[in-house]
């Protein structure tokens, strides 16, 4: 359970548990969790508003038909108060039409451009978000798994620990029967097993709850995974070695601090899209077109007609809109600056508490076994003397709840040793899973 400074893989570290059901749990959970379904949903329509974005960059044309047929009055009559026949006015009137039109603006300044690099900084912010997302579920996942285990460890150890002490309430019963027991000490082994089969309800709950957690994280209704987590299994084992890195590659590595970067890379290129609106912008329009009163006749050569129009746009006086409009956008920017040096100072914070925290706690965890096995050896002593008769039921119970406790307490401290070594993990930002390079993204 050493730690190297070896640069540790991006994602699948709960694979270094050695445990299946936590592997399939977890892969579940990114599968299936309604947050990474939402994440992925906005990275698609960041993606979608990119292409929109670089759609402008190009051209827009569009077709147009149409076919006309009017009747006009007979304005003669109309000026001689509408007496005659009404009946004369002129025939009807019939044009036919078909064309494309056209129409380009050039960025000139690159307000376009600026636009696009903001968006697609926006979308690489929405895609470490949802990175970042993979990364909490991930080490959520892992920690009740750990805390399920560890719970249904210390169940069974007060199982076993409430069926000992029953024991030897019935042997005691028994001698107190011949007198060689005092009853003080039946009714403190009496009160001792129903103190210890008490602790049974709340550790039953706790199994329950996490039960339900680990079903609702992996996108399933509570209940789910009863019938296949139910069963006890000892808790996942820490690999041999940790591998951390340095700070360096733990800036490249955590997903939060490339969204907050990347969120600062859009603000700047926002600043640059308002700025271009100081300046004129140029726009080029066409149109090609027949029109012909009879629609056998549309498409002949001298129905034929073209135009072509440049047209300058230059919104000379806007009264400060434009400046407040970059003022604003380098507020912005200024912000996004603060916001990203809080998630690198916050990310070397959060790895090196995490450090400390595994390397403390693996020490304790260590202690805690040394209590345990001193523990063993002094119980082990003490039912020797008691079945030799040197040593009294209270001796005895004394020393068992001080070997229930120790046991206790390294069950505990091994599992936070783990739920330690997933906070580590999560800190170094590992978890997420990149794509596979030409997998189409999800829908």
């Amino acid at each position: 359970m050493g730690v190297v400074a070896t640069a540790p893989s991006a994602s699948a570290w709960w694979r270094t548990l050695g445990d299946p059901q936590l592997d399939a749990l977890v892969e579940a959970a990114l599968t299936h969790n309604p947050d990474v379904h939402a994440a992925q949903a906005r990275l698609r329509e960041a993606r979608a508003q990119l292409l929109g974005q670089r759609a402008k960059e190009l051209p827009k044309a569009s077709a147009d038909a149409a076919a006309v047929r009017m009747r006009s009055p007979d304005l003669s009559k109309l000026s001689s108060g509408g007496n005659g026949n009404s009946g004369g006015g002129r025939g009807p009137l019939q044009l036919y039409t078909a064309g494309l039109d056209a129409s380009w603006e050039i960025d000139l300044f690159g307000g376009t451009r600026r636009s696009i690099e903001a968006a697609s900084a926006q979308a690489d912010a929405l895609d470490a978000d949802l990175a970042d997302t993979q990364v909490s579920l991930a080490a959520e996942v892992a920690q009740a798994y750990v805390d399920l285990r560890d719970e249904q460890q210390r169940f069974i150890l007060a199982q076993q620990s409430a069926d000992l002490q029953q024991r030897m309430l019935v042997l005691t019963q028994a001698r107190r029967a011949h007198g060689t027991a005092a009853e003080v000490d039946v009714e403190r082994l009496s009160g001792q097993v129903q103190t210890t089969r008490a602790a049974l309800v709340p550790l039953d709950e706790q199994i329950a709850e996490s039960l339900d957690r680990l079903a609702v994280l992996t996108g399933r209704a509570p209940g789910a995974l009863d019938a296949d987590l139910s069963a006890a299994q000892p808790l996942p084992v820490l690999p041999a070695t940790v591998d951390v890195g340095d700070p360096g590659a733990l800036l490249r590595q955590r997903p939060d601090i490339r969204a907050a970067e990347r969120r600062l890379a859009s603000s700047n290129a926002q600043i640059g899209e308002h700025v271009a609106d100081y300046f004129p912008k140029v726009s080029l329009f066409g149109d090609l077109g027949f029109t012909a009163a009879d629609p056998g006749h549309l498409f002949r050569k001298t129905n034929f007609s073209w135009l072509g129009v440049p047209y300058l746009q230059w919104n000379v006086l806007d009264f400060g809109r434009t400046a407040a409009d970059v003022r604003s956008a380098k507020a912005s920017r200024d912000e996004a600056s603060a916001r990203y040096e809080h998630a690198v100072l916050a990310a070397l914070q959060d790895a090196n508490s995490a450090l400390s925290s595994y390397g403390h706690q693996r020490e304790h965890v260590v202690r805690l076994e040394q209590v345990d096995a001193s523990a063993q050896r002094a119980l082990t002593l003490m039912r020797q003397r008691y079945a030799a008769g040197v040593a009294t039921a209270i001796d005895l119970l004394d020393t068992e709840r001080t070997q229930f406790s120790a046991q206790q307490d390294v069950i505990a401290g091994r599992a936070q040793l783990l739920k330690d070594f997933v906070l580590l993990q999560k800190s170094l930002g590992l978890g997420w899973q990149a794509p596979v390079q030409g997998q189409p993204q999800a829908s």
